[in-house]
């Protein structure tokens, strides 16, 4: 049995492959350093997850770096990070309440900027996270990022070929920038006056995510009940009309927020991104229900569950969806690639992903003409910035907008 996805930082050239229900770790050197007789052997570094780094960054990683650098690195080595350089930042800002206190996933984006960046072997052969601070300038940041923008990855046919990871790159200098500013702060007039990495004019990536038809939509659904996979069909009904995330939905969503003795009318919704919570009306004062189909699956599953989850897996001892690394940090690996499976086998768009269809959910009240108030309110968001990222444009809405202009035109 695979066990549960591990999202712990790694050193460089360190593997991790499940080893007997539990994760080992294990040091490759790369391909191009085992051509060139490099005396680091590849080496198993066990399933002690601490153990596994210490031997990887204080021996493995420095006697590869210096037979890499013939020596140069010796001297620049140092288990304590000298004070006025990189890795001294770093660590000033990782002691600091304003890291301590941010969430798992907060922080391992901001370590997997920090490792990108300090990490980055200069001409000299040392590691930029080694430079002194006042060597690191405006102009220095910007060339940084430029070398950091695109990485060649080699396809097992031997091919190069280059990608774009604008979006990683941008987390990098964002999460820099803020250890700037917090130790500045922490240690007045140590660190040079000019940040380098604020005001760099980062463009985010032109990627959108994909967006789901209606239609597409349903045969998904349909899919998903042939393959015995109803909570997935239900879920994405819910991340349609609900336009929730798949965190609230799967790792949320309790059977207790369904159709409480107090509200028998609504459903509880939890927003776990923004902390916020709603209640949904499911009935309107007429008596007519506002989400049959979903209404029906889901007095379905409430009728045989007493508690816990909502939405639980379809086979087995029908465990959550989710596993949890760490709590209150669901992992949903597996989740996506059953959500691929059932994309796959329906004959859909290979871009599509479950996100795609709260996406959908959202550009449909765009092309139904929902106002700004009403499409915050059934978005749970708080201002009218976020709305393009998820309301995509459509035809459906231009035409709207011509037939009004020229409704007004023959009024005048």
């Amino acid at each position: 049995m695979k066990p549960p996805r591990s999202a712990l930082p790694l050193p460089r050239y360190t593997q991790r492959h499940p080893v007997n229900g539990c994760w080992g770790y294990f040091f490759n050197p790369p391909t191009w350093a085992r051509k060139k007789n490099c005396p680091v052997a590849s080496e198993a570094l066990g399933t002690d997850y601490d153990a596994a780094v210490r031997r990887a960054e204080d021996v493995l990683l420095k006697a590869f770096d210096s037979w890499r650098t013939a020596g140069v690195s010796d001297s620049a080595a140092s288990p304590v990070a000298s004070a006025g350089t990189f890795d001294w930042l770093i660590g000033e800002y990782r002691s600091d309440r304003r890291y301590t206190k941010l969430s798992g996933k907060q922080k391992r984006n901001h370590e997997a900027g920090f490792k990108l960046v300090g990490g980055y072997v200069l001409k000299d052969g040392r590691r930029l996270g080694l430079a002194r601070l006042n060597a690191i300038t405006t102009a220095v940041a910007d060339a940084l990022y430029e070398k950091l923008l695109i990485v060649k990855i080699t396809e097992a046919d031997g091919s190069v070929i280059e990608r774009e990871r604008r979006t990683s790159v941008n987390h990098a200098m964002k999460s820099c920038r803020r250890a700037w500013n917090v130790v500045s702060r922490r240690h007045p007039g140590k660190l040079p006056l000019v940040n380098p990495f604020a005001q760099m004019g980062l463009r985010s990536s032109d990627r959108e995510t994909p967006t789901a038809t209606y239609e597409e939509l349903q045969t998904f659904r349909a899919k998903a009940v042939d393959m015995g996979l109803l909570s997935l069909a239900t879920a994405a009904l819910i991340g349609w009309d609900w336009l929730q995330r798949e965190t609230d939905i799967f790792a949320t969503f309790d059977v207790s927020h369904y159709r409480p003795k107090e509200h028998p009318d609504m459903v509880r919704v939890v927003d776990e991104k923004t902390k916020k919570e709603s209640w949904i009306p499911l009935i309107d004062d007429a008596g007519t229900l506002l989400y049959p189909e979903l209404m029906a699956e889901l007095d379905a599953i409430k009728r045989q569950r007493i508690g816990g989850l909502m939405l639980c897996r379809d086979w087995g001892d029908r465990g959550p969806w989710p596993t949890w690394p760490k709590p209150n940090e669901p992992d949903f690996t597996h989740l996506s690639r059953k959500v691929k499976e059932v994309i796959r086998a329906a004959g859909l768009r290979e871009q599509l992903s479950f996100t795609s269809f709260r996406h959908g959910g959202f550009t449909e009240g765009g092309d139904a003409e929902l106002t700004d108030r009403e499409m915050l309110a059934s978005g749970r968001h708080t201002t009218v910035k976020v709305l393009p990222k998820y309301t995509k444009r459509t035809t459906r809405q231009i035409e709207n907008a011509i037939k009004k202009r020229r409704a007004s035109r023959q009024k005048t």
